[in-house]
């Protein structure tokens, strides 16, 4: 199970992502990114085909630049994506004799950025379609996206829209958390990346670390107010 997601907070976004990688017809899982930087003021990452994500990372590592100097990102990065999609559609064999080949190339793909001062978040899906959820503040992708979609939802009340990017962190490292206790194939180490105007910043061990007890903290604190809700 793949989880991306992406947080837009007052001054920064964060985006964030398990490591696992499942190849079920193999019967294999193992860690690998799935959060890349895009130039120096944005990130993305995919679910879906491995041959797809392999050749848009090609894509975007040659149009970065480009894309992000676009008057339109999102029409910028559905040029990049979208003949990749092709490509891979046309020359995937449904039918291979004597082997089943599960699923499709279909692949969906988030990015989170800055055009200027400007926060944009991107969606790509399977059609090659694009998506904004800057103005919503908070998107998905992956098997896991129902569940991270509903985790968001039940922060909503907290406005992390309104708050500084360290909110944003430690709220994208909540959810993935929760989803790795509710679906063991959300697999660990988590990557995050923090992404402001001055440019992007991959969180290391020790960070994601800090950000965990600060969940453990926020959680305690939540505790302690629900303890005192009748008194």
């Amino acid at each position: 199970m793949t989880v991306v997601l992406a947080v837009r907070c007052e001054d920064g976004l964060v985006m964030a992502a398990d490591t696992q990688i499942t190849e079920s017809n193999r019967g294999m899982s193992y860690p690998a990114p799935k959060l890349h930087l895009l130039g120096e003021h944005a990130a993305w990452g995919g679910s879906g085909a491995r041959a797809v994500l392999t050749d848009t990372k090609a894509a975007f590592d040659d149009s970065a630049g480009a894309i992000l100097e676009a008057t339109d990102v999102g029409r910028a990065m559905q040029e990049c994506v979208r003949p990749v999609l092709q490509h891979h559609y046309d020359n995937f064999i449904v039918d291979v004799p004597g082997e089943h080949v599960p699923g499709t190339p279909s692949t969906y793909v988030l990015a989170a950025g800055y055009a200027g001062d400007d926060p944009w978040i991107v969606e790509i899906n399977p059609h090659a379609m694009v998506g904004r959820y800057e103005d919503i503040g908070f998107h998905a992708i992956g098997s896991g996206a129902p569940m991270a979609q509903q985790a968001g939802a039940l922060l909503a009340h907290f406005r992390m829209t309104e708050r500084p990017v360290r909110y944003g962190v430690v709220a994208a490292q909540r959810v993935l958390d929760a989803l790795s206790y509710t679906s063991p194939s959300v697999g660990g180490p988590f990557d995050v990346i923090r992404i402001t105007p001055e440019g992007t910043h991959q969180l290391d061990d020790d960070e994601i670390g800090e950000a965990r007890a600060r969940v453990t903290r926020w959680t305690e604190l939540e505790q302690a107010a629900l303890d005192e809700l009748f008194d």
